[in-house]
């Protein structure tokens, strides 16, 4: 009887470790990150609070077939998973031979760099590897990678793409960061051939064969080493794949890896996704905002349109709604992190720009309240959000409608009081309102002039400011 109660506990261990790890989106179950002590770190995380927007790139060989990045790979019975060929080993082998046909040769990351920094984005998340274990760098460590000899782009003098990618943006002001996938299922060491890939974890007992998964995890460490010390400054971090990790029994050596990457790159902020503790200086929750604001630093990760990856034809998210949803994650103290996949030739759609062109159009005007912003203690009221200064001076952004393209004549916010003295103005427009107490808040008068004219679309933004005293 004891034996049965104990395989029991052990099969309900395992059924929880799957449930924290078999979705792919971002568990809020995660704790929080353990506290920081590197002051290097620290400063940059701070730092890094005043950025707010970024932007993150899902590009791979993947993208020649307009399906979802790496995950047709993992034969697991869910919906991302999927493939369009019955026989499973004859995929596998047809999404590996990719890498012979993938050819981007409209790649132009300089295009790329000057549009998102347009739209206002401050640092860059790309994906140097992704859980099918292609490399879009110059790794020495594998020939499954776009500068091998039988990968038609391996000619172009803009091959290694991550660091073409990387210096561009640079050259924009932008922070770097590197997405590296800590499973490899490209890997013989991690998904081995002698035995079948039963799921999205390695295919081997680690226990029986610990000589093997130690070659899985100096490869791992080798590599990143190369991206720390071979693609030149480095900001960020960005690991994915967070069922690799010690309380899954893939224990990686997190500690090495950050102490390595953090020589080669003092203070780099390291972000081990979903899995907390010491390695994940922030969370990423994935294509969704906290309802309420975190007391940790965070990042929304979302894409503009419906997938990661590049899907012909996809549906991208309006500028309104991703200008609100800025808002909404600033407001509440994070960062967003917003996706654009390329396409096979290296491109990104045109409504994609367009995007990029009516967001930067909108923070030319009111990127004060969102830069080196803080929250205030009532973050929302409403369809208005808060974000304040050091200062005192706090933001008041009202989201309009899709369709509202005229001010209202007056305003109403609640939460905020004001004292005799203090001014409010409308960003984009010259002098101060009027405005009157009414309530827990106060109501801003907004003139005809402003009400017919608006600066700009989608969202508007009223400064308070205390009276000098």
């Amino acid at each position: 009887m004891k034996a049965k109660i104990n395989t029991l506990l052990i099969l309900l261990c395992n059924i929880l470790i799957f449930i924290l790890f078999a979705d792919q989106s971002y568990s809020q179950a995660v704790k929080d990150p353990e506290s920081e002590t590197d002051p290097l770190v620290l400063q940059k995380l701070e730092q890094w609070k005043d950025l707010k927007f970024g932007l993150l790139m899902h590009w791979g060989t993947y993208s020649q077939w307009g399906i979802v990045e790496s995950w047709s790979l993992c034969s697991e019975d869910e919906p991302w998973c999927r493939r369009n060929m019955k026989n499973y080993m004859d995929y596998c082998r047809a999404y590996v031979q990719l890498k012979n046909t993938f050819n981007p040769v409209k790649f132009d990351p300089e295009k790329w760099a000057e549009a998102a920094r347009y739209a206002g984005m401050k640092y860059v998340i790309f994906t140097t590897k992704h859980h099918d274990g292609f490399c879009m760098f110059d790794t020495r460590l594998t020939d499954y990678k776009i500068t091998d000899k039988d990968c038609p782009f391996h000619t172009s003098a803009k091959a290694d793409v991550a660091r073409e990618i990387f210096e561009a943006f640079r050259k924009q002001g932008f922070w770097i960061g590197a997405y590296f996938s800590k499973p490899d299922w490209h890997s013989n060491d991690y998904w081995a051939e002698e035995w079948a890939t039963p799921d999205r974890n390695v295919n081997y007992s680690i226990k029986k064969y610990p000589e093997r998964w130690q070659k899985f995890c100096d490869y791992t460490y080798n590599q990143i080493g190369e991206l720390t010390t071979r693609y030149g400054r480095m900001d960020i971090l960005w690991l994915d794949g967070g069922w690799v990790c010690a309380a899954n029994g893939q224990d990686i050596n997190m500690p090495g890896i950050a102490a390595m990457a953090r020589k080669n790159q003092p203070g780099m902020i390291v972000v081990d996704r979903a899995v907390g503790g010491r390695y994940e200086n922030y969370h990423t929750p994935e294509q969704e905002i906290p309802e309420t604001p975190p007391a940790y630093p965070w990042e929304t990760c979302m894409t503009m349109a419906s997938s990661w990856s590049y899907v012909p034809g996809d549906i991208y998210k309006p500028a309104n709604q991703i200008i609100h949803m800025l808002a909404e994650i600033v407001c509440k103290g994070g960062n967003f992190l917003l996706n654009i996949g390329p396409s096979p030739e290296g491109t990104w759609a045109d409504t994609a720009y367009a995007r990029l062109r009516e967001i930067g159009d909108w923070m030319k005007i009111n990127g004060e309240a969102i830069y080196n912003s803080r929250p205030v203690t009532s973050s929302k009221y409403q369809n208005i959000c808060f974000t304040s200064k050091p200062d005192g001076t706090i933001y008041c952004i009202y989201l309009a409608g899709e369709a509202e393209n005229s001010m209202p004549g007056s305003i109403y916010i609640e939460g905020l009081q004001l004292s005799r003295g203090d001014s409010v103005c409308l960003l984009g427009k010259s002098g101060n309102l009027k405005w009157k107490p009414q309530g827990k808040g106060f109501t801003i008068i907004i003139p005809s002039s402003d009400r017919k004219s608006p600066p700009c679309r989608h969202a508007w933004v009223f400064r308070v400011k205390e009276k000098k005293k």
